[in-house]
């Protein structure tokens, strides 16, 4: 019996081919199903223009069998079958496709398409076997022959005996090694997570001899086992059924059938598109955020499918980062694979469908916004945060995309309101959205740097994330309104008469604020009259772009650079302890120091921030009392 060598390509293809083109060796069954089940199609578009062929779908399936004791996985298909020259041309020559051709010489139509295009998945066989043997028998065909090879040494063609056509693949499975455990590729459990993980939508019957127990006949201790062949794949996928046909149980159903999540979905998409690029999805919003979503061990993506077979288990091209939550899968016919169909030869096509899914997405999460509120709140309590990174990641890139989804605690509506909402209340001379920084909503009503504007009856919106005052920095305006915090040095509120301070008032405290603020020298930029406190005696508020809430987040970082906020003591003259101020200043200058000291520390307990020197800050207390 003559060996022959592979005519189109050397040891070295056929090995690298093994070796380094599939990222996982488990794809191998993922390949050979493809196979099976392009070669049931052959005989489906055939019955199609041939009258003396019926295509009875029941009649059609493919067989997983594993032999333990042989050490043999047999995969077996009642499709076209091949003759001798088919096992010579489309196996005996790397790389050449029998389902190429055959596509390019058949005009496929009623929505079925050929899977397997370069004709290599077959080899993927040898990253676990040792011998590779086909037996197989063609539709019209009197004969079987069989096909055996050991790898890159060549191969035999042998007549052979089988009485029904398609084809049969046996695979000699390697031994255990060190490092490889090839025992799991003749596991029935292993073997139907495989198949379910990648060909769960072939549509045709893959069948499985599945070990089960159960009582003995006659007797209520013993226990037997039996042998039921079961099949093992879906075959209809839910993205191919019609909408009006799904309850949103299904989708429940799937999304749990996928592990997508340990909740329910908040929400389900089912898209199908017939544009340029053909595609269908199914995607979810979860109502709860993983565990392990702000780690660096989560992986974002969507399942990407060609003709219903897993290409990829996490796509992220799919997905933009701020949409990273969402679960699901896209399945298109029109996708451009490379030979291992693991990674896609050029992305135009997965950009189309990506931009189409952004707009889907976010059409989604806008509808539930304004129709089902309550739900949206659940969700923006779970991933708000990550449209705020949105807004910020990319030098605000994307802001304008997501800026209309951002929602924040309102002081006077005590709930989550969008930037909108916010906008449409305002009167009309306010000038500013503004806002305010904590590390809660209760910190931030206790606030001093609040008084003036909620006295104004101007509304606050209430930052507690420490994403919050970036993103808005990078939003800068909303509907031509600029952001405004409430610590900000100039809050653009036109003072009463009252509320002004007389230049003489100036005049006259010029000496002590001067005074003060070389006592805090290194520690604030200035030491002022507050316009905005009405009841606290001293408040810091800020001058520049930094905030006090940036610097303390900055400070928490690895790789803190001290970025410091340029701060502004403010003194509320019309307080008690201002009167103090004065006296003090008139005949004790120590004790104004004193009092300096103990003023600043006020101020930084007030914003959360740490004192310096918490004795001295204690030693002062008791100096003040004695």
């Amino acid at each position: 019996m003559e060996t022959k060598q592979f005519q189109a390509e050397s040891k070295r293809l056929l090995e690298m081919m093994i070796n380094s083109i599939y990222s996982k060796r488990e794809v191998f069954l993922r390949e050979l199903i493809s196979n099976a089940s392009d070669a049931i199609d052959k005989i489906y578009y055939k019955a199609l223009t041939d009258d003396s062929l019926r295509f009875d779908k029941d009649s059609y399936y493919i067989k997983v069998v594993a032999d333990k004791e042989n050490r043999t996985l047999k995969i077996l298909d009642t499709g076209i079958g091949m003759t001798k020259d088919d096992l010579e041309n489309n196996l005996g020559i790397i790389a050449k496709s029998g389902s190429l051709a055959f596509k390019n010489e058949n005009e496929i139509k009623d929505g079925h398409d050929i899977i397997g295009q370069f004709g290599v998945g077959f080899y993927a066989a040898f990253m676990v076997a040792d011998v590779v043997t086909v037996i197989s028998k063609a539709l019209g065909s009197d004969e079987a022959n069989k096909w055996e090879s050991k790898g890159a040494q060549g191969y035999t063609i042998t007549p052979h005996e089988k009485e029904s056509v398609g084809t049969e693949i046996i695979l000699k499975i390697h031994e255990n090694t060190e490092d490889e455990n090839y025992d799991e590729f003749l596991d029935e459990y292993h073997l139907k997570t495989i198949i379910k993980k990648y060909s769960d939508f072939i549509r045709y019957p893959i069948k499985m001899d599945v070990t089960g127990s159960r009582p003995k006949e006659g007797s209520e201790d013993e226990v037997e086992d039996y042998i039921e062949e079961q099949v093992v794949n879906s075959m209809v996928p839910i993205w191919k059924k019609n909408k009006n046909e799904l309850t949103e149980e299904d989708y429940e159903k799937f999304y749990s059938e996928k592990h997508y999540g340990f909740d329910k979905p908040l929400k389900s998409l089912h898209i199908t598109v017939d544009g340029t690029v053909r595609y269908n999805a199914i995607l979810f919003i979860p109502e709860n955020m993983p565990y392990d979503y702000y780690s660096k061990e989560y992986e974002k993506g969507l399942e990407l499918y060609s003709n219903g077979v897993l290409i990829m288990n996490k796509c992220s091209d799919l997905l933009p980062d701020y949409f990273s939550f969402v679960k699901g899968m896209v399945d298109s016919e029109d996708l451009s694979l490379n030979i291992s169909r693991e990674i896609l030869q050029h992305d135009r096509q997965l950009k189309l469908i990506a931009k189409n899914i952004n707009k889907k997405i976010k059409s989604e999460l806008q509808s539930l916004l304004k129709n089902e509120r309550e739900k949206y709140n659940t969700f923006y309590k779970s991933f708000g945060r990550q449209l705020k990174y949105g807004v910020y990641s990319d030098f605000g890139r994307d802001k304008e995309v997501l800026q209309d989804l951002l929602m924040f605690y309102s002081s006077k509506e005590k709930q989550m309101v969008t930037l909108d909402e916010y906008v449409s209340r305002m009167p009309e001379e306010q000038k500013y959205i503004y806002y305010a920084s904590g590390e809660s909503n209760e910190r931030i009503e206790k606030l001093p740097q609040t008084e003036l504007v909620s006295e104004k009856g101007f509304e606050i919106l209430y930052f507690t994330e420490e994403i919050d005052e970036f993103a808005i920095k990078m939003l800068m305006t909303y509907k031509e309104k600029e952001f405004k915090s409430v610590s900000s040095g100039d809050l653009g509120i036109e003072a009463d008469e009252s509320e002004k301070s007389t230049e003489s008032e100036d005049q006259d405290n010029k000496e002590l604020f001067e005074h003060m603020k070389n006592v805090l020298t290194g520690k604030v930029k200035d030491v002022r009259i507050s316009k905005r406190l009405k009841t606290h005696p001293v408040c810091l508020s800020t001058d520049g772009e930094v905030s006090i809430e940036m610097e303390k987040i900055l400070a928490a970082m690895p790789d803190n650079q001290n970025i410091k906020a340029d701060k502004i003591l403010e003194i509320n003259v019309n307080h008690d302890v201002f009167k103090s101020l004065k006296t003090a200043f008139e005949t004790d200058k120590e004790k104004v120091n004193l009092y300096t000291n103990l003023l600043y520390s006020q101020a930084l307990l007030i914003e959360g921030l740490p004192i310096a020197d918490p004795v001295e800050f204690t030693n002062d207390i008791c100096k003040v009392m004695v």
